[in-house]
């Protein structure tokens, strides 16, 4: 049976979910298309492509709102960008990429899992001071590198550090990990194609970029609305989990 038959429904419906929280879903786009055997150079860049369609929109929604700023970002995407496209250059074996990519799964989840309340979305105040240079140089080089070796965005890590450190609220920590799995993803998608040489089949491609679109254009817009936060991080972290347990197993 076609795999679109499945994965069209599963990336609107991840779109959807994290579009909500101004992420594009880039880890679960991996770990969906790894399940259904999709050839290990070319997930990464569907990934990528997908995380670019959602959170295009999902950075047009949060700014234009007034929640983007480029001085709160601007220590991050100064390293993680050249870092995201050296990653994306980096050849990594089939096995690692699994290993890669589960251990990413799995810090997701367990983020999403543990958290009593929904990070992005939760009560607390305004941003006290912005990001040092000193903190974030580094910390956007490591997910910067992270990013373009397993094909994520890396906001999903960005987040909590800003709503930890005191950097942003929860709107203001959405409109910058928009922004950063954005230019991160461009980063990588070119490292990984001036690896490959070659981009994935359009003929799966062009669907699910529809599909994400869609997604994304409801969850952007039900952004706070009426949706329990804590149920959506919990059902899609125990998904997560359970795919990161099984590229384990099958690495």
């Amino acid at each position: 049976m076609d795999p679109l038959v499945f994965l069209l429904p599963l990336f609107f419906l991840t779109a959807l979910l994290y579009s909500t929280a101004g992420l594009g879903g880039g880890s679960t786009y991996l770990a969906l298309l790894s399940l259904f055997s999709f050839s290990h150079t070319q997930i990464p860049q569907i990934a990528l492509i997908c995380n670019l369609i959602v959170v295009t929109g999902g950075f047009y929604f949060f700014a234009r709102s007034g929640y983007f700023s480029f001085k709160r970002v601007l220590p991050f995407i100064l390293t993680s960008i050249p870092l995201a496209y050296v990653g994306g250059r980096i050849p990594v074996s089939k096995t690692l990429f699994g290993f890669l990519l589960g251990f990413s799964l799995l810090a997701v989840a367990l983020r999403l899992l543990l958290s009593d309340r929904p990070i992005l979305f939760s009560k607390k105040a305004g941003a006290k001071s912005f990001p040092t240079f000193k903190i974030g140089l580094p910390v956007g080089a490591l997910l910067g590198l992270v990013s373009g070796l397993v094909g994520i965005g890396g906001g999903i890590f960005l987040s909590p550090v800003l709503l930890l450190m005191g950097w942003a609220d929860a709107k203001q920590a959405a409109a910058s990990a928009s922004f950063f799995i954005l230019v991160n993803s461009c980063a990588g998608l070119l490292g990984q194609m001036s690896k490959a040489r070659e981009i994935g089949e359009i003929s799966f491609i062009l669907p699910l970029g529809l599909a994400v679109f869609l997604g994304a254009q409801v969850g952007s817009r039900l952004g706070s609305g009426v949706l329990s936060k804590v149920a959506l991080q919990r059902v899609t972290a125990v998904f997560i989990f359970f795919v990161a347990l099984r590229l384990f197993w099958q690495s």
